[in-house]
């Protein structure tokens, strides 16, 4: 079982930059997959990025460029840094944990409650 909780959401202007953080209990933190997620109001959930064992990452196209995910495997942390925000970022952000299968079908056991990022213009 693992426990997630996002933090770093709020309110900024298209062009500026959030960092999230997403905290861990678990005592494995380094055996996970590491991604996040968000949703925005009446849409699906989508990938943004994941973070993978041996420092491996992937992002999705929409981000690829402005975001950069990270992790503090000492400090069971995951931190998704958003820079140059658009108002099409808008949305809850969740993080979550999974096994090896979540890097290739993004497939993810834990979830955490979400974080709000609102991006204005």
């Amino acid at each position: 079982q693992v426990q997630l909780v996002e933090s770093g959401g709020g309110l900024v202007q298209a062009g500026g930059s959030l960092r999230l953080s997403c905290a861990a209990s678990t005592r494995t933190f380094s055996t996970y997959v590491m991604g996040w997620f968000r949703q925005a109001p009446g849409k699906e959930r989508e990938f943004v990025a994941a973070s993978g064992i041996s420092g491996k990452t992937d992002y999705a196209d929409s981000v690829k460029g402005r975001f950069t995910i990270s992790r503090d495997n000492a400090k069971n942390t995951m931190i998704l840094q958003m820079n140059n925000l658009k108002p099409e970022d808008t949305a809850v952000y969740h993080c979550a944990a999974g096994y090896v299968d979540a890097w290739y079908r993004k497939e993810y056991r834990y979830w955490g409650q979400g974080t709000q990022v609102t991006v204005s213009s």
